[in-house]
């Protein structure tokens, strides 16, 4: 455990000291830095995959910690990895080397510093996953706040810049919020650290508990905001729409660092152990969540364009994972974890995905610089041949040939659709079932239900079926209006940078589905442990910092 301890801060190390490395080089080095780039990517994933695996090795729920400053805790910085943290770390390197590979096609060279921007994103993003305290939770978020103001302008153009404006002043204002939150928070227990928040919550006194409660509610006004609660979201889908493909796909797993960051503070301060003030805001997140769905499920239908029915398929995503959160309840906490990695991956690989279909329809479109990897243009029809039947147009009715870059999108499309819908037999269905099954059994399978199911169980059973069902009517309009329709249009050059992520986070997406049952077990395991903060409190306040050689020195002095 020791090892792991020590390896804890290397995800964080190791995107700064790259993004350093890539303003060191200037603009004018732009091929070596995308490889740096993707080579630090690669790294940063294979030590989230290892610490993945070091906590397994532990045994279940095994928890590192590591005191960046040898400070004790509470009072110095404090990083943490657990099941929950150590799976966010993964799935955001898988998103992080997807999105880059499919940038250095051609979006990497649309503006300046993209490498060092997207370096400092995922700096920020794996250090939001591994703090274990307000005051850096709220410094991660700033850099990968800071880092994605950049990239959301990457590209220019209009629609960029007009969003842009609109997501930078609500983060702003989201992040005004989240200082006036932790500061009253930590006017009422005198510390910012998790475990010991934890431990001194129930022992608030009754006369100022309004007040945690307020700051408590201010504090998740900006985790919500950022997660994409109605009504607070009404910037998500025009900025996530505009933003170029790669940022795009980034900002799908960027959602989820909300929806992370209420469950972990959640479980750990307004557990069933935090006395008065247990479960507090429950029912705001369930009925907040079941908003966004409905909201996102009806906007989704009236939705043209593929980049706003992913980005609304975030909302919905992310009102799905609220409400389950706010049962708290095991079973269904596990079950939304399983649905978070699948729907992440799926929803990623739709926005790279939605670029590439839209190619030939967009008047903004950047030129393909070196055609000799472009994949082959298009062909138009077989040869005639004795015996073949002629259109009007003398091209063959039967036996035409689909281009391979079209089988691509198409079959492409059809993953995406089918995982975000929720439809056997790929994962998202199994995400979906599994959340079904937890709401109207929540004692298990297998036993019996000792007290009636709650009627938001049965409003969130209808709008987990509804929700599907208005984005299997959006993705079945839109797809016949993009591959169906008798309206000849070019079919887009790919390159194979662009095919290779899609391809890539489809296939983890459907090995996930032959996979299904070891992620299950683990999704529950770390919702046991979500549900038994103890552990982590316990692991977090018993590290100690590690004794500087004269104070070893000092002690062997003393002993006799």
């Amino acid at each position: 455990m020791t090892w792991m301890n020590q390896l804890i801060v290397a995800p964080i190390l190791l995107p700064l000291l790259t993004g350093a490395l890539m303003l060191m080089l200037g603009e004018k080095r732009r091929p070596l830095k995308a490889k740096i780039n993707l080579f630090s990517s690669v790294v940063g994933l294979g030590i989230a995959i290892l610490l993945l695996y070091l906590t397994q090795q532990g045994g279940p729920g095994s928890i590192g910690v590591y005191l960046p400053g040898n400070w004790q805790v509470p009072f110095g910085i404090v990083l943490v990895v657990d099941p929950l943290s150590a799976m966010m770390l993964v799935l955001t390197g898988i998103i992080g080397v997807s999105a880059l590979l499919f940038a250095m096609a051609r979006w990497d060279r649309a503006g300046t510093s993209f490498h060092a921007l997207f370096q400092i994103q995922m700096m920020g993003l794996y250090g939001a996953f591994l703090t274990a305290d307000l005051f850096n939770l709220f410094v991660f978020f700033e850099v990968l706040l800071a880092a994605s103001y950049g990239l959301m302008l990457h590209g220019s153009g209009r629609a960029r810049v007009s969003s842009g404006l609109h997501y930078i002043a609500i983060n702003l204002l989201a992040s005004s919020l989240f200082l006036i939150g932790a500061a009253m928070i930590y006017g009422v227990t005198g510390t910012l650290n998790f475990a010991d928040l934890a431990l001194k919550i129930p022992l608030v006194p009754e006369a100022d508990r309004g007040l945690l409660h307020a700051g408590a509610a201010i504090l998740a006004t900006a985790f919500l905001a950022k997660a994409g609660m109605w009504p607070l979201n009404f910037w998500l889908a025009p900025a996530y729409s505009s933003a170029s493909a790669p940022v795009a796909a980034m900002f799908a797993i960027m959602t989820k660092v909300g929806v992370y960051t209420v469950l972990r503070l959640w479980t750990l301060l307004f557990s069933g152990q935090a006395g008065a003030s247990a479960l507090f805001g429950g029912d705001w997140l369930i009925y907040g969540g079941m908003a966004t769905i409905i909201c996102a499920a009806l906007a989704m239908i009236a939705a043209q364009r593929l980049e706003r029915m992913a980005s609304l398929s975030i909302l919905v995503s992310a009102g799905i994972l609220l409400s389950a959160v706010g049962f708290a309840q095991p079973s269904l906490t596990a079950g939304a974890l399983f649905y978070l990695v699948s729907s992440t991956l799926a929803l990623s690989a739709l926005f790279l995905l939605a670029e590439l279909i839209e190619r030939s329809r967009s008047a903004n479109d950047l030129p393909l610089d070196e055609e000799i990897d472009a994949l082959p243009k298009a062909m138009e029809s077989l040869h005639p041949r004795p015996g073949v039947n002629l259109d009007d147009e003398q091209k063959a009715v039967v036996g035409q040939v689909i281009p391979w870059t079209m089988a691509f999108l198409g079959l492409s499309f059809v993953a995406c659709a089918l995982l975000i819908i929720g439809m056997p037999p790929l994962s998202g269905f199994i995400g979906k079932l599994s959340l079904l099954s937890a709401l109207v059994n929540p004692m298990g399978l297998g036993n019996a239900v000792d007290e009636p199911i709650r009627p938001a169980a049965w409003g969130l059973v209808a709008l987990l079926i509804l929700s599907g069902l208005a984005s299997l009517i959006a993705f079945a309009r839109l797809g016949i209006q993009r591959f169906w329709t008798p309206e000849e249009r070019p079919s887009p050059l790919l390159r194979r940078y662009e095919c290779l992520p899609i391809f890539f986070l489809l296939g983890l997406s459907i090995l996930l589905t032959f996979k299904a049952e070891p992620l299950m077990r683990y999704t529950q395991a770390t919702a046991e442990s979500l549900n038994n903060p103890e552990h982590y409190v316990m692991a977090v306040m018993a590290t100690r910092p590690i004794p500087s050689p004269e104070a070893k020195a000092a002690a062997l002095e003393v002993q006799p």
